[in-house]
């Protein structure tokens, strides 16, 4: 049983550095090509964004702003990947503890 606790509780800290580093990465989402880019921290936050004048027409606002969400959408898929490469094997991990230890929720 001890081994078993000592192996979840290196899981957990294993889990909490990787929860850091992703939090501490930075992606970029594109869209229209490169026209738009936008730099997001792994918890969300936008820190940058980009547009190349081209696309910039005060005729065709809606354009601009369909970029920009699109740039979003792709940094934020591109944090759920990061997510999921740095978690999903921790995460599987726990799958095993839960079936030795029932009713734990891990």
């Amino acid at each position: 049983m001890n081994a078993i606790l000592a192996q979840a509780q290196q899981m957990q800290s294993q889990l909490e550095a990787a929860q850091q580093e992703i939090i501490a990465s930075t992606v970029e989402g594109v869209a229209g090509g490169g026209l738009v880019k936008l730099t997001m921290t792994g918890a969300g936050e936008v820190t940058d964004i980009a547009i190349d004048p081209k696309v910039v027409d005060p005729e065709d606002v809606e354009t601009l702003q369909d970029l920009v969400v699109g740039a979003f959408g792709d940094a934020t898929g591109k944090v759920a990947e990061l997510a999921e490469q740095k978690m999903g094997p921790l995460s599987q991990g726990f799958g095993g503890l839960g079936d030795a230890l029932p009713g734990m929720g891990l």
